[in-house]
């Protein structure tokens, strides 16, 4: 055999992560052909998993304690190499911190996330990437900006509740204990929202945090009056600029009081990683996500691990939990061809239960397919 495999997927959410979907992968592969030379480099696309994409390539994981979505102290972890940070909101702000995974719409913070960029920028960092996915707040980045020294008064001049709901109540912002810091920011976010309105942060995202009906009105009041005092405050506005609406808002504060510029998550995680590196001499590019649907070509991992190695020549296969992509979506998208764990198992919780021996099972069938042996030389 000739040429090394690239093993390059995000994780399967709610069953493996990306290090496990790439190890199942090679194993798989191994299996059908031993000896085979493999690489493997597990990313994402600034959501979940993005720190533990780092680590895996290189990063030194750092722990430290941070505030939970709902106030409770929380063990994160950013990593960090050469002064450059990598912040996952999800680690301390995830939908999954949330104890008891009880929603909480109108008091989630992005607090922990604050404490996660002090931390990294009291370690050395002086460039930062904090990738956008998976909050449970809508908060606007109020939360990130307390916990870099900034206060949100009341009518009485007394300090805010946290959450989104208290916003509505927000008269006066004291950023006496607020500096920006020194470092470089960057947002890795694929969502190109507003903050406010139809297309904004409450409306498109508020609901996938509990934030019904009823309450709608109440954050999005609250959310405009935190941009107002914000945008006059920080002498910006930055409330229309695409992506303002991640996180809950937390692109907004990013921007406004980080100065932070916005990269379409892939694309720059890649870049961090060093996908590119890995390309050259590859016969067959591996990637994959739990499910491979519309979500995938709007700018999902998969996709964009396709993109940048048909830039390259090398072809790409992908591997999933499920697909509703067709072959022709695929192809446009530039993967040749895909694997699903319910093409082998049509039970879809075992799917879930059991992915990672399933998996094993469908890189045999990758490689079956796409890495043919080349014949031993013959001996006189």
């Amino acid at each position: 055999m000739s040429g090394h495999v690239l093993i390059a997927p995000d994780k399967f959410k709610g069953s493996l992560t990306a290090v496990e979907v790439a190890e199942r992968v090679a194993r798989g592969l191994g299996r059908e052909h031993p000896g085979l030379p493999v690489e493997t480099l597990p990313v994402a696309d600034g959501g979940d998993g993005t720190v533990a994409a780092a680590v895996a390539c290189g990063f030194e994981r750092v722990e430290t304690v941070a505030a939970g979505p709902t106030g409770e102290p929380v063990t994160a972890a950013y990593g960090l190499r050469d002064g450059l940070a990598v912040v996952e909101l999800a680690e301390a702000s995830g939908l999954h911190r949330l104890p008891g995974g009880r929603l909480a719409p109108l008091r989630a913070t992005s607090e922990g996330t604050g404490d996660l960029i002090a931390a990294a920028l009291a370690k050395g960092a002086r460039r930062v990437v904090l990738g956008l996915g998976g909050s449970a707040c809508t908060d606007g980045g109020s939360g990130m900006v307390r916990a870099l020294g900034a206060r949100l008064l009341d009518a009485h001049g007394r300090d805010l509740p946290p959450g989104g709901g208290a916003l509505a109540g927000l008269r006066a912002l004291d950023l006496s204990g607020f500096t920006r810091p020194g470092a470089g920011f960057v947002v890795a976010s694929d969502v190109d929202n507003p903050l406010l309105g139809p297309e904004g942060a409450a409306a498109v995202y508020g609901p996938q945090k509990g934030v019904g009906p009823d309450d709608l009105p109440l954050v999005e009041e609250g959310l405009a009056r935190w941009a107002d005092l914000v945008e006059r405050e920080m002498g910006v506005r930055v409330r229309d600029r695409p992506g303002a609406g991640a996180a809950g808002g937390v692109g907004f504060a990013a921007m406004a009081f980080l100065g932070a510029g916005l990269q379409p998550g892939i694309t720059l995680l890649l870049d961090l990683l060093g996908f590119s590196a890995r390309l050259p001499g590859a016969r067959l590019v591996i990637t994959g996500e739990g499910s491979l649907d519309e979500q995938t070509l709007r700018g999902k991992a998969p996709a964009g691990v396709a993109a940048a190695a048909a830039a390259a020549g090398v072809p790409v296969v992908a591997v999933c939990g499920r697909r509703t992509l067709t072959d022709a979506q695929l192809r446009a998208a530039g993967i040749r061809q895909a694997f699903a764990l319910t093409d082998i198992e049509s039970d879809l919780t075992r799917c879930m239960t059991d992915a990672g021996p399933l998996l094993e099972r469908l890189a045999t069938a990758v490689a079956a397919q796409w890495l043919p042996q080349t014949p031993a030389p013959a001996h006189e």
